[in-house]
């Protein structure tokens, strides 16, 4: 069995847990506590800190984090719904001298990608499979033979002259009151996009709304099969756990 510490990093809580990388199973309770208030980067790695702290963590056990933001080289290039001090910082560096250890530190829907092609909804895919998530914005990840292809942002293509999230995430469904078929319309433009440019084997559609798949995929008319993740909340914890051994 080989084990390592999934911590998932969002805009209102920041939670984690063991995790079991074989088979995607968590060996401990999933400790959630709030994100610090205008999201510091120093008060988040001592929210990560007491996490860690609370699960009793050995210290030769790896840790994976994701976080809210294009990652290149441990280097977090945006902010979402956290403190812009994060633009430009190297985080990856900052978690591994609080910590004391080595991290890996990844995009949260590149973590939550690739956790639903080792334990969920996409597990036994080749090919190229999407993850998109649905919530304030559009987050994606692209996983290849599952290999992670990092920072696809494809929730800020330009479709019909605007930011695709802008008027397809969940979010635009609740800004503009739309009912469940008038955003799958919208839905339908923004995937139809995506599947002429990637011709995918697979997409996934994750976020919170993904617990009503039945009320929006159905009126979606694709060629590619698309099916609601199947990890929900947990999906983050496992997929930065399972990078945390493999990167």
């Amino acid at each position: 069995m080989t084990t390592a510490v999934g911590i998932d990093i969002g805009g209102t809580g920041i939670k984690g847990a063991v995790v079991d990388t074989d088979t995607g199973e968590l060996l401990s309770d999933r400790i959630k506590l709030p994100t610090p208030e205008g999201g510091e980067p120093d008060a988040i790695v001592a929210t990560v800190l007491s996490i860690i702290a609370q699960l009793g963590v050995a210290p030769g056990v790896p840790v994976g984090v994701c976080f809210p933001a294009i990652v290149i080289k441990g280097t977090t290039m945006s902010a979402a719904n956290v403190s812009h001090k994060w633009i430009g910082l190297a985080a990856e560096d900052l978690f591994e001298k609080a910590l004391g250890r080595p991290i890996h530190f990844v995009n949260d829907a590149d973590a939550a990608g690739v956790a639903e092609v080792r334990y969920g909804a996409a597990k036994g895919v080749t090919g190229l499979v999407l993850m998109t998530t649905l919530g304030t914005g559009i987050g994606s990840a692209l996983i290849y033979n599952g290999v992670l292809i990092p920072n696809s942002e494809l929730g800020h293509l330009e479709i019909d002259g605007k930011d695709a999230e802008k008027r397809a995430s969940y979010a635009a469904k609740e800004r503009g009151n739309l009912s469940f078929s008038r955003w799958a319309r919208r839905l339908q433009r923004y995937y139809s996009h995506v599947e002429m440019l990637f011709s995918p084997d697979l997409i996934i559609v994750g976020g919170g709304v993904s617990k009503s798949y039945t009320e929006f995929i159905p009126l979606l008319e694709l060629r590619t099969p698309i099916l609601p993740a199947a990890l929900r909340n947990n999906a983050g914890i496992l997929g930065s756990a399972a990078l945390a051994v493999t990167q």
